[in-house]
């Protein structure tokens, strides 16, 4: 019974390895490791790992964390253009607020040209919050910029600021889908 097992294992490995030896043939795409998508992930999470526990020791979360920095570097906020400059979806961004408002980290008020809106705002607690954070966080820039080279990360920040920029003209140059094809494709980016 067990060599019956693990035949039909090994054939079931096999079988995977001759497909994906025959997806890499006949797809028309990239290697996985080159995707650029997956390899500003990895950057992105390399970067990321020595924040996190100074973050953990604060109670915040890393969307909290570019909540308070955009509103510190901007001033106050609207709902949609916080979820912009973070990078958050506005779901995300409604589900993280309420909290960070009951610790008083920031504020909403409302806008008095138009009531149904509201301006987000930092308030004392999350600048301390900021403040005290931000030599530990100077600490790791340093460390990067040491490691990495200060010329090479500036001519990086610079490199990512034009690829953003390429991509969001493609994005506004390209024409609009048939609703169909925007089912499709909403579809397909939910099941990545």
């Amino acid at each position: 019974m067990r060599s019956d097992t693990s035949a039909s294992q090994t054939m079931d490995v096999n079988d995977s390895a001759r497909t994906n030896a025959l997806a890499a043939r006949e797809l028309p795409m990239r290697a996985f490791s080159k995707s650029l998508p997956m390899q500003l992930l990895r950057a992105r999470e390399a970067v990321m790992r020595p924040f996190r526990p100074g973050l953990r020791k604060l109670n915040v979360t890393e969307q909290q964390w570019r909540i308070l920095r955009a509103l510190a570097h901007s001033g106050p906020l609207e709902a949609s253009e916080l979820a912009r400059a973070t990078c958050l979806l506005a779901p995300s961004l409604s589900r993280i607020l309420p909290g960070m408002e009951a610790r008083q980290l920031i504020g909403r008020r409302q806008v008095d040209s138009d009531l149904r809106r509201s301006a987000i705002s930092l308030e004392r607690k999350g600048l301390r919050l900021l403040a005290l954070h931000a030599p530990y966080s100077e600490q790791i820039y340093a460390g990067i910029s040491r490691r990495f080279g200060p010329e090479r990360l500036a001519q990086l920040c610079t490199l990512l600021h034009e690829l953003e920029a390429s991509a969001r003209e493609e994005e506004n140059a390209a024409p609009a889908l048939p609703l169909a094809a925007r089912s499709r494709a909403a579809a397909a980016r939910r099941s990545r």
